[in-house]
């Protein structure tokens, strides 16, 4: 049986069994292209994604028994958490029975285009074996990540990567320097449905070639003359000018690369040094809840993992292996 709880930490009974404390990462949107609708409905995209070091904090523990039990703690009272749902796949995977507990702590803003919810999903995917003593191989959890949604695989590799087809298709790049930044999250509901059905009729056949070889050219040549961009802007900026002057005021306070993230409503700027990102924090103003941030290379994503598993699992294999392995 299989059943999923709701609720306040603060009604969370102790956690009990094989357990650890799990930091779920964050993502921007370096680079987003939007191509044409696929045959199977969803939208092909190019995409850059990157890890940064805003996480929301899930205390996660498996007991083994009998019967399943899953149940899903949350500061924000989310129904159905994907995270509740990626335990469920888990198991059955696994093909194992037990209770699982978790409490997640969130900080990541729902909404915004940072990927929360498949970051936290992730999360159980990769902990939930090594706490379990049982092993899936990468390519089933990355099968298992793309039913739960198109950003979930990206998590359960971090770094920087370009994601192709639904954006779920994932190729190393080379990290960069751990540049700091400021996320702005204003109080502003973009969706996402609606963004790309206002920009559905701008996709011609053209248009799509175009951005093919210029998102090839920007990968191939970070940093170089070839723009970044996020095609949401041009529909999301039109229905919320905010937005727009909340990046124009990243740019005028000197980041070197300022961009919604995703299809909204979180806007980023990273900065050369952690001088020029407090002086930028205070021009800001009221604009929206600001975050500082810093990228997060592949190396240190891992790090996290191992030191977050040290109790419960063997160090420096990718996905993280359990000591309890049988």
């Amino acid at each position: 049986m299989h059943n999923q709880a709701t609720g306040k930490p603060g009604n969370v009974p102790s956690v009990t069994g094989f357990r650890a404390r799990l930091r779920a990462l964050a993502k921007i949107n370096l680079d987003l292209r939007v191509l044409g609708k696929r045959p199977d409905g969803f939208h092909e995209l190019r995409t850059i994604f990157q890890t940064i070091s805003l996480a929301d904090t899930i205390d996660i523990a498996f007991t083994p028994g009998r019967k399943t039990a899953i149940e899903v703690h949350d500061n924000l009272g989310i129904p159905d958490n994907l995270a509740g749902r990626a335990a469920r796949m888990a198991l059955d995977a696994m093909r194992v029975t037990g209770r699982v507990e978790m409490r997640i702590a969130k900080r990541i803003p729902m909404g915004a285009g940072l990927g929360g919810g498949s970051s936290d999903a992730a999360a159980v995917l990769l902990a939930l074996p090594v706490l379990a003593g049982r092993k899936i191989e990468l390519p089933q959890l990355c099968r298992l990540a793309e039913q739960l949604g198109s950003d979930v695989p990206f998590f359960l590799l971090g770094g920087r990567a370009v994601g192709i087809g639904r954006g779920s298709e994932l190729f190393p790049l080379p990290d960069e320097p751990p540049l700091a930044g400021l996320l702005v999250v204003p109080a502003v509901h973009v969706s996402t449905s609606e963004a790309y059905r206002r920009l559905s009729p701008r996709l011609t056949s053209e248009s799509q070639q175009n951005k093919i070889f210029s998102f090839q050219s920007q990968t191939w040549n970070r940093g170089g003359r070839e723009p970044a961009c996020n095609d949401f802007e041009a529909v999301v900026f039109e229905q919320h000018r905010g937005l727009a002057k909340l990046k124009k005021r990243l740019i005028g306070a000197g980041a070197s690369l300022a961009m919604m993230t995703g299809s909204g409503s979180g806007v980023f700027g990273l900065f050369q040094t952690r001088e020029e990102t407090t002086l930028a924090r205070e021009t800001l103003g009221t604009l929206g809840k600001v975050y500082g941030i810093s990228l997060v290379s592949r190396q240190r994503y891992r790090s996290l993992w191992w030191r977050a598993l040290k109790e419960h699992s063997t160090q420096n294999t990718w996905p993280p292996q359990s000591r309890y392995l049988r």
